[in-house]
């Protein structure tokens, strides 16, 4: 069998070492070959090949970023996207898919598996964890990691000039990165887009922390919005799934806190550092054991699924549960975030 792997949608640390798992146990033991297709659903779609060997995969474990290129493009916005994926696979004597990727990219491959035939195999990567049916994703503890060790620096900066910072992390529609990096940062308040903050209450919390001799830290995740709707600052671009572009409501809440405490406030946005670098430890281990078990499901035939961590086990769920709805943090997990506020 021939076997494309593609790597869609925003970068993340992981990508490299799913390809790698991949490639090493499906020639050395499947006697599968690999081609890769590059720049995500471009690659078929365009017939954009990069070719994929055991050589090809040697020393990229620790690298970030993918060797295959990523992008936003949606075929089915495309004219005719469908059928020039299915010619360019026949035209390259693609079996197979393995698509690594996050809601939008797995998105497309439901459908290419579902409505057109095209035997395809998920991996679940994004730095949101926000993909359903798995209980982590790669490149989430990674970015944890990073915006961890942003909120410790900031602490000290923070003291000595005895001014509220806020951190603005990633996380489009679910405040994963948020709710990690904050109770591991010891962040002062947590915002996140599942819960609608009061501008008031936030104020007080930063006040109360002030009183104290302290100087507050505000952790809050791109999407998070108060609860008249009017702080959060989109550009009113969207993308190739429609997707507004997320970002500024650190920069406007930062001068609501000032104009409303009087004291300094100033915004740390961390953006695509949390992206970026060299993947954890642990998002090392998730990766590839994701990118093993990739191979194993297309040696099986198990086309539609996609493969998932459950505790410590990888399993294979059928790509349309892992879709369908975003995985957002459930009120149970921030309400204990919020015994450290103020």
């Amino acid at each position: 069998m021939r076997i494309g792997v593609l790597t869609g949608g925003g970068d993340c640390p992981g990508l490299n070492a799913v390809i790698r798992a991949a490639v090493r146990k499906g020639v050395q033991f499947y006697g599968l070959e690999f081609v890769g297709f590059r720049d995500g659903w471009k690659g078929p779609l365009d017939r954009m090949t990069k070719p994929l060997d055991v050589e090809a995969v040697r020393g990229i474990l620790p690298r970030g970023g993918t060797i295959l290129g990523s992008s936003r493009t949606n075929p089915l916005k495309v004219e005719g996207g469908v059928e020039r994926i299915k010619e360019n696979l026949a035209a390259e004597e693609v079996d197979a898919l393995i698509a690594i990727g996050g809601e939008d990219t797995l998105g497309v491959a439901t459908v290419l598996g579902d409505q057109h035939g095209v035997h395809v195999v998920g991996v679940p990567k994004t730095i949101d964890n926000d993909l359903n049916a798995t209980d982590y994703t790669f490149g989430f503890d990674t970015a944890v990691h990073v915006a961890t060790e942003a909120i410790d620096r900031l602490h000290t900066t923070a003291e000595s000039h005895s001014r509220a910072l806020i951190v603005e992390v990633m996380g489009r529609h679910a405040g994963w990165i948020a709710l990690h990096s904050g109770m591991a940062g010891g962040a002062n308040v947590i915002l996140i887009p599942e819960v609608t903050f009061d501008i008031d209450e936030v104020c007080g919390w930063i006040e109360s922390r002030f009183a104290r001799g302290y100087a507050p830290i505000v952790v809050v995740a791109e999407g998070a919005h108060p609860k008249d709707g009017q702080m959060q600052i989109q550009t009113g671009e969207l993308d190739a799934f429609g997707h507004a572009r997320l970002g500024g409501i650190g920069e406007r809440l930062a001068a609501e806190i000032e104009h409303r405490t009087k004291k300094e406030a100033r915004t740390t946005v961390l953006g695509h550092t949390q992206r970026g670098g060299t993947p954890s430890p642990f998002d090392r281990w998730l990766a590839t054991r994701f990118g093993l078990h990739a191979v194993d499901a297309v040696h099986d035939g198990d086309w539609g699924k996609m493969v998932a961590l459950r505790g410590t086990d990888i399993i294979r769920v059928p790509l349309a549960d892992a879709t369908k709805t975003l995985k957002t943090v459930p009120m149970s997990l921030y309400e204990e975030a919020k015994v450290f506020f103020g």
